[in-house]
């Protein structure tokens, strides 16, 4: 009875801490995020007397997929950059926390120039730099790299590698929070392991890949988490752009775009939970088996 009690206890400390985000999300997310779902199978008139709809069943979703040629081509554009992008900012946000993670002078200083370019880097911050030819790198453009890809690769994947090489950039600059999170990992790993490994002849490169690597592991899921849902709503994807413009086009209008955003929403959805089973898979094994 004592346990039972403390576990109730528990629970209900756990349920009054997340009691105000169930409340703003009921209050504030849950209605628009339900009518934008009925919105997204009706034709949506913006009148002076108010919202106006008409019911098109599944119209909206089948013009998506069967008839609407740019929504497709950006959609699986955006899937093959994601395929290459995220492999570049996690193992670039992990040297860097390796580096930073050793006994240096400013580590602190070292963290603030990492993440400043999150806080200060605006959509029209970026777009800014764009147009001043910020993003680029002289050594691609110097050696014709761009055209060797584009002449030798077909355009279904020199495309994708293109924009990748193009906004790299960029990209890389949004890459502070996945840094603190890589450090974050990095503190947690007892030293006397370190200690105990160098003191049985493992090497360097033997630390990382039988200490440190699953060690951190947890924390290189929350990456792989963050970085897909930074991308997926970044001010340079082309699919959310592509949204928009449709959004205010007489011809499709609020629903269709609605329509498009839930396809969207649920691919990236599957691609997370696809994301988070491949990551726990062998744990779950292990679990079974224990």
């Amino acid at each position: 009875m004592p346990s039972f009690n403390r576990r109730t206890r528990e629970y209900f400390t756990g349920y009054m801490f997340i009691l105000p985000w169930l409340i703003g999300f009921a209050l504030f997310m849950a209605y628009p995020l339900f009518y934008s779902l009925f919105m997204s199978f009706n034709k949506v008139y913006v009148t002076a007397s108010g919202i106006e709809t008409t019911f098109l069943k599944w119209e909206n979703y089948k013009f998506a997929f069967l008839s609407d040629p740019h929504f497709l081509e950006e959609l699986i554009m955006f899937l093959k950059s994601v395929v290459l992008l995220i492999p570049i900012v996690i193992v670039f946000s992990l040297i860097v926390a390796l580096m930073i993670n050793q006994p240096i002078r400013g580590k602190g200083l070292f963290r603030a120039i990492f993440f400043l370019p999150v806080i200060i880097t605006s959509g029209e911050v970026v777009n800014e730099l764009f147009a001043q030819g910020a993003a680029t790198i002289p050594i691609i453009e110097r050696y014709g790299i761009i055209d060797f890809l584009d002449a030798n690769l077909s355009p279904s994947w020199a495309a994708p590698i293109i924009k990748v090489i193009e906004q790299l950039i960029i990209i890389l600059w949004y890459s502070g929070v996945q840094i603190l999170i890589f450090l974050a990992g990095l503190q947690k790993v007892n030293k006397q392991i370190y200690e105990a490994a160098a003191i049985d002849g493992a090497s360097p490169w033997e630390i990382f890949w039988k200490i440190t690597l699953p060690s951190i592991k947890p924390f290189i899921l929350v990456n792989i988490i963050y970085t897909t849902v930074d991308l997926s709503t970044n001010s340079l994807n082309n699919v959310i752009v592509l949204i928009k413009e449709n959004m205010f086009k007489v011809e499709t209008g609020f629903g269709y775009a609605t329509a498009l955003s839930w396809i969207y929403f649920m691919i990236i959805f599957v691609i997370l939970l696809v994301s988070i089973f491949l990551f726990t898979r062998k744990e779950r094994l292990e679990f079974k088996k224990s």
